[in-house]
């Protein structure tokens, strides 16, 4: 962002007070103040008790500090006035006020990444669009992909720098945080780039922030816009990948809209209807019955295509043995997963409950 801006604003506050007024960046550059001497100079060690700091007024090395906000929710720059007293903490909210209309205006006028953040948050109308994208020279027919990257067991403050270093290109890809866990990358895609290309930035990503901050993340990958209009719609897909990827492959990493079938399909059924399935699959007796030893091997039976002979290997134990334990499922449940109509109807089952199971634990 342009120090102008700031610098127009302290202009306007002169006549005001005669403390010194400044506007610092996140690395403690002084970008703008009413001492011009000041202008260039380094306030370091106030960054990083700023950074480190929850206070609203942070009182430092003789001066008051108050952190800018905007649409970036961390902090990317913060005031300062001259003095510790009542009357420099006055100055610097009345500054900080000022300060940030002339920031957000200014974001909203040249920032493309909050013009783009603005439009997968649907707030921004389709005509206004036109207009700013017009104004911002962005080209809206060039293909985009949303991922939508998740931190799962702790939040790392340094996930959005890591990551912008491995997109620095800021006029074509888009980095920006939308809650305390979720970040979103709007990648600009080369002619020819799909899924595979796709997988591949995803699992950078995920192993990136692995190996260098040990964040465990899901990312949720949408499909590909090929207009501006259809950012949003795009980035719905990637939270419901993640939402529904929870629910039925927790163990992947990344998970693609496009690859989740028939999950995408029960996560929007109501679960009175999915409840009512349950009852009439299992009429004989309820799933539940069914202990952890005879799961494992019905979804081995169906990781292997329903071949008996294949199973039992992978199992370890004879084909007869896997053949008692198909017959004793079929007495239980009254379907015959050697069946392809059967084993269907039971694979689908078994991911409706995973899905009411999931249901019930957040409620």
């Amino acid at each position: 962002m342009s120090g102008r801006i700031f610098q127009s604003v302290i202009v306007q506050m002169k006549e005001a007070t005669d403390r010194v007024i400044g506007v610092m960046d996140n690395e403690g550059n002084v970008t703008a103040c009413n001492e011009l001497s000041m202008v260039g100079t380094r306030l370091g060690r106030a960054a990083g008790v700023i950074g480190e700091s929850s206070e609203s007024l942070i009182r430092y090395d003789g001066r008051t500090f108050k952190v800018l906000g905007g649409y970036n929710a961390d902090f990317d720059y913060a005031v300062f006035v001259e003095g510790t007293d009542d009357e420099a903490s006055c100055v610097c909210v009345l500054a900080a006020i000022a300060f940030n209309e002339a920031k957000i205006y200014y974001e909203e006028k040249y920032d493309k990444t909050a013009f783009i953040k603005n439009i997968i948050s649907d707030n921004t109308l389709m005509v206004d669009m036109y207009v700013r994208a017009k104004e911002l020279h962005f080209d809206m027919t060039v293909p985009r992909a949303v991922l939508l990257v998740r931190q799962m067991d702790k939040v790392e403050p340094a996930t959005m720098e890591v990551m912008q270093g491995m997109f620095p290109d800021k006029q074509r890809d888009f980095i920006f945080s939308v809650s305390e866990t979720d970040i979103v990358l709007i990648k600009e895609l080369l002619p020819g780039m799909g899924s595979e290309e796709l997988g591949k930035i995803a699992e950078q990503i995920s192993g990136t922030l692995s190996s260098e901050l040990y964040v465990k993340t899901v990312i949720g990958v949408g499909s590909v816009a090929n207009h501006l209009r259809e950012l949003a719609e795009r980035y719905k897909e990637a939270q419901v990948a993640i939402e529904v990827g929870k629910v039925f492959d927790n163990e992947k990493s990344v998970m693609y809209y496009d690859n989740l079938g028939i999950g995408r399909l029960i996560y929007q059924l109501p679960t009175t209807l999915c409840e009512m399935f349950i009852s009439e699959v299992f009429k004989k007796n309820p799933i539940d019955a069914l202990d952890q030893e005879t799961l494992y091997t019905i979804n081995k039976f169906f990781e292997n295509n329903l071949n008996v002979s294949e199973t039992s290997r992978k199992l370890f134990v004879h084909r007869n043995t896997l053949v008692y334990r198909l017959d004793k499922i079929k007495k239980l449940t009254g379907l015959d997963l050697r069946e392809f109509e059967n084993a269907i109807v039971f694979k689908v089952a078994l991911m409706v409950k995973k899905y009411l199971n999931s249901q019930e634990q957040k409620s």
